[in-house]
């Protein structure tokens, strides 16, 4: 009997240790971290170098609240982060996860429309499907029906647009009107909400978990800024996912040249070793806000030192392991490795991703792109029979979350070859078994 409660009544084996991109429970099975928890722990489980600055910053302070003391963790963290971020981003603003930062972005630029004069700005515009966070705040600008209708009552809905799924819409992503044709609905839901009303735009660079590794099409993202900026727009990056090295780059804005407002960061950020999530600002928006009267925000746990420090150390180790590089060198290595299990698995109708952030998506038909019957539950039978086989990955619906079952393969940015393999037969042999599993009800639709 357990006292805990989480998503669902399922349960796992007990964890008892975690090393670089294994796990193994209490009755010693070793598992493969194949999705890096929940796209989280970028630099692998239990860094030496990560757990003494952990045990270091201890051993002097494990809490200082930030209206009685500022603390060299914070400072130093914070300094390290903005020197990642775009020219004029140098303002930093701690929290706990990804929700969080989600929260206090939309906050933040809330209270600079008011510093600014401009009151009428509220509307945050975001995609369908998407997913920025589970607290009320981040529900409403999130396009993921499972997750968002029950609490529709509860809070004010935002405007959305369709996520670019060229793949689903017959479009080619290669084809730089694709990308104007998405970046257009943009700027459609700007005028039709009127330019004066619309705060902000809230976009992954690379989707997550609602739209599996969706990469944009060319010209999208560049697109989409300069609609921003014609507008007055504020646009804000949720690189909670895509941050911290994760698809090739420190942060993934950097694949397009993008210089964004605000950027959110989490999961990786700190890689599981603490919770920890950021968001970085531009230097005049916050000052506005200072000016303004301050920031009307904030969490008890903001800046905790020890947080501040392990993230300042993931940091370090992601610069000296080369991790970056690596993620886009073992991402290609992976992508290529996926696209073989497509030749030989016709269930996968798409590989997608970039660095390590991947995904490859069940199909019933490739030509019609029609997915598997729902009540299948594909995504999470092969998540199982994985798991079984010792390899742990992540799933979700692409189609807003009730169909187009994905699979995210998304190892630690450690991984060698040799873990690409292994990823990669257990792959193989878990998809031979959902096949055979499902061959009955296929032969009915067939």
């Amino acid at each position: 009997m357990s006292h805990l409660f989480y998503q669902t009544s399922q349960r796992r084996p007990v964890l008892d240790q975690a090393r670089g991109v294994y796990m193994w429970d209490v009755d010693g099975k070793r598992y493969l971290d194949g999705s890096s928890g929940a796209m989280v722990c970028n630099i692998g489980h239990s860094n030496e170098h990560v757990l003494y600055a952990m045990r270091r910053q201890m051993e002097k302070s494990t809490f200082g609240y930030r209206l009685h003391f500022e603390t060299e963790a914070s400072e130093e963290l914070a300094a390290k982060t903005a020197a990642l971020c775009p020219e004029g981003m140098n303002k930093v603003f701690f929290v706990s996860g990804g929700s969080e930062a989600v929260e206090s972005a939309i906050k933040l630029a809330r209270q600079h429309a008011l510093a600014v004069g401009q009151a009428n700005r509220w509307k945050i515009i975001s995609r369908s499907p998407s997913y920025h966070g589970c607290t009320l705040g981040a529900l409403a600008i999130t396009g993921y029906a499972p997750l968002t209708e029950h609490f529709a009552p509860m809070m004010r809905e935002m405007p959305k647009i369709p996520a670019p799924r060229a793949y689903l819409d017959g479009l080619d992503p290669d084809d730089p009107a694709t990308g104007a044709h998405y970046a257009a609905m943009l700027e459609a839901e700007i005028i039709a909400q009127g330019p004066d009303t619309v705060l902000a735009f809230v976009v992954e660079p690379v989707g997550g978990a609602s739209t599996g590794a969706l990469v944009p099409p060319v010209g999208y993202m560049e697109a989409v800024q300069d609609i921003c900026r014609r507008y007055g727009v504020l646009l804000i990056l949720d690189e909670v996912m895509t941050g911290a090295g994760r698809t090739g780059r420190f942060l993934a804005l950097e694949h397009w040249g993008l210089s964004p407002d605000i950027v959110v960061l989490s999961k990786g950020f700190a890689a599981g070793y603490v919770p920890l999530g950021a968001i970085v600002a531009r230097d005049d928006l916050v000052r506005a806000v200072m000016e303004g009267g301050g920031f009307l925000h904030g969490f008890t746990y903001a800046g905790n030192p020890l947080a501040c420090a392990a993230g300042a150390a993931v940091i370090d180790e992601i610069a000296r392991l080369g991790l970056v590089r690596n993620a886009e060198v073992m991402g290609a290595a992976l992508r290529t490795r996926l696209d073989s299990l497509m030749t030989r698995h016709p269930i996968i109708g798409d590989v997608r991703g970039k660095g390590l952030l991947l995904a490859f998506e069940f199909m019933a038909d490739r030509d019609s792109k029609a997915p598997l019957p729902a009540r299948l539950n594909a995504h999470q039978r092969l998540v199982d029979i994985t798991y079984e086989l010792g390899l742990i990955v992540y799933s979700r619906r692409t189609r807003d979350g009730v169909a187009g079952d994905h699979i995210m393969v998304c190892p630690p940015l450690i991984v060698t070859e040799q873990h690409l393999d292994e990823i990669t037969d257990t792959l193989d042999a878990a998809l031979t078994r959902l096949a055979h599993d499902l061959a009955p009800a296929l032969s009915e639709m067939a």
